[in-house]
Protein backbone atom coordinates (compact mmCIF):
# COMPACT_ATOMS: atom_id res chain seq x y z
CA UNK A 1 0.00 0.00 0.00
CA UNK A 2 1.20 3.16 -1.18
CA UNK A 3 2.38 5.57 1.88
CA UNK A 4 -0.23 9.12 2.50
CA UNK A 5 1.91 12.26 0.80
CA UNK A 6 2.00 14.63 4.08
CA UNK A 7 0.33 17.79 3.23
CA UNK A 8 3.35 19.95 3.09
CA UNK A 9 4.48 17.55 0.63
CA UNK A 10 1.50 17.87 -1.62
CA UNK A 11 2.14 21.43 -1.84
CA UNK A 12 5.92 21.14 -2.82
CA UNK A 13 4.63 18.76 -5.62
CA UNK A 14 1.73 20.95 -6.90
CA UNK A 15 4.19 24.36 -6.69
CA UNK A 16 7.04 22.70 -8.04
CA UNK A 17 5.53 22.71 -11.49
CA UNK A 18 5.46 26.12 -11.65
CA UNK A 19 8.33 28.15 -13.35
CA UNK A 20 9.90 30.97 -10.37
CA UNK A 21 8.96 29.13 -7.49
CA UNK A 22 11.26 29.03 -4.15
CA UNK A 23 10.36 27.60 -0.56
CA UNK A 24 12.16 29.41 2.06
CA UNK A 25 10.99 29.75 6.14
CA UNK A 26 9.28 32.49 6.80
CA UNK A 27 7.98 33.51 10.77
CA UNK A 28 8.71 29.94 10.64
CA UNK A 29 6.81 28.47 8.49
CA UNK A 30 7.66 26.56 5.10
CA UNK A 31 7.07 29.64 2.74
CA UNK A 32 6.45 29.69 -1.16
CA UNK A 33 7.58 32.78 -3.17
CA UNK A 34 6.48 33.68 -7.42
CA UNK A 35 9.71 35.65 -7.67
CA UNK A 36 10.08 37.99 -5.19
CA UNK A 37 6.51 37.92 -3.46
CA UNK A 38 4.83 35.02 -1.40
CA UNK A 39 1.98 33.86 -1.97
CA UNK A 40 1.52 30.84 -0.30
CA UNK A 41 2.80 29.96 3.34
CA UNK A 42 2.28 26.63 5.45
CA UNK A 43 1.11 26.08 8.93
CA UNK A 44 1.05 23.74 11.87
CA UNK A 45 -0.30 25.61 14.77
CA UNK A 46 -3.54 24.95 16.61
CA UNK A 47 -4.17 28.52 17.40
CA UNK A 48 -3.72 29.81 13.17
CA UNK A 49 -6.34 26.68 12.19
CA UNK A 50 -4.18 23.23 13.13
CA UNK A 51 -2.72 22.16 9.42
CA UNK A 52 -3.26 25.23 7.03
CA UNK A 53 -2.07 26.62 3.98
CA UNK A 54 -2.93 30.57 3.47
CA UNK A 55 -3.36 31.33 0.16
CA UNK A 56 -3.25 35.00 -1.40
CA UNK A 57 -5.88 35.64 -2.52
CA UNK A 58 -8.35 38.61 -3.45
CA UNK A 59 -11.12 39.51 -1.18
CA UNK A 60 -14.49 38.31 -2.78
CA UNK A 61 -12.83 34.96 -3.38
CA UNK A 62 -11.60 34.96 0.52
CA UNK A 63 -15.43 36.01 1.84
CA UNK A 64 -17.20 33.66 -0.92
CA UNK A 65 -15.15 30.79 0.04
CA UNK A 66 -15.79 31.26 4.14
CA UNK A 67 -19.22 31.54 3.85
CA UNK A 68 -19.87 28.25 2.09
CA UNK A 69 -17.38 26.37 4.09
CA UNK A 70 -16.21 27.78 7.31
CA UNK A 71 -15.37 24.02 8.26
CA UNK A 72 -12.67 24.20 5.75
CA UNK A 73 -11.74 28.19 4.62
CA UNK A 74 -11.01 30.75 6.81
CA UNK A 75 -9.75 34.38 7.27
CA UNK A 76 -5.65 33.97 8.68
CA UNK A 77 -4.55 36.20 11.02
CA UNK A 78 -2.18 38.92 10.37
CA UNK A 79 -2.57 38.43 6.32
CA UNK A 80 -6.35 37.71 6.17
CA UNK A 81 -6.94 41.30 6.28
CA UNK A 82 -5.38 41.31 2.43
CA UNK A 83 -7.32 39.60 1.37
CA UNK A 84 -5.60 36.23 1.96
CA UNK A 85 -7.35 32.95 2.52
CA UNK A 86 -6.43 29.83 4.75
CA UNK A 87 -7.57 26.41 3.80
CA UNK A 88 -7.56 23.65 6.85
CA UNK A 89 -5.45 20.60 5.30
CA UNK A 90 -7.00 18.28 7.83
CA UNK A 91 -8.86 15.16 7.10
CA UNK A 92 -10.54 14.90 3.34
CA UNK A 93 -8.94 17.30 1.39
CA UNK A 94 -9.92 18.23 -2.58
CA UNK A 95 -6.24 19.19 -3.95
CA UNK A 96 -7.72 20.06 -7.08
CA UNK A 97 -9.21 22.50 -4.85
CA UNK A 98 -6.49 23.75 -3.06
CA UNK A 99 -4.18 23.49 -6.56
CA UNK A 100 -6.65 26.08 -7.71
CA UNK A 101 -6.07 28.33 -5.06
CA UNK A 102 -2.67 28.02 -5.04
CA UNK A 103 -2.90 28.41 -8.71
CA UNK A 104 -4.22 32.06 -8.58
CA UNK A 105 -2.55 33.29 -5.89
CA UNK A 106 0.73 32.51 -7.86
CA UNK A 107 -0.70 34.25 -10.72
CA UNK A 108 -1.35 37.53 -8.25
CA UNK A 109 2.79 37.30 -7.39
CA UNK A 110 4.37 36.14 -10.01
CA UNK A 111 6.93 37.70 -12.64
CA UNK A 112 5.15 38.20 -16.57
CA UNK A 113 8.14 36.38 -17.41
CA UNK A 114 7.19 33.26 -14.98
CA UNK A 115 3.45 33.47 -16.03
CA UNK A 116 4.38 33.82 -19.94
CA UNK A 117 6.28 30.47 -19.39
CA UNK A 118 3.49 28.59 -17.38
CA UNK A 119 0.84 29.62 -20.27
CA UNK A 120 3.25 28.18 -22.71
CA UNK A 121 4.77 31.37 -23.94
Amino acid sequence: MAKKKSPLDQLRKIIAAWPETDERMSHGSPTFWGGKKTFASFHVHERYGGVAVWIKSETDAQEALVEADPERFFVPPYVGPSGWIAVRLEGEVDWGVVEGLLLQGYRLVAPKRALKLLDGG
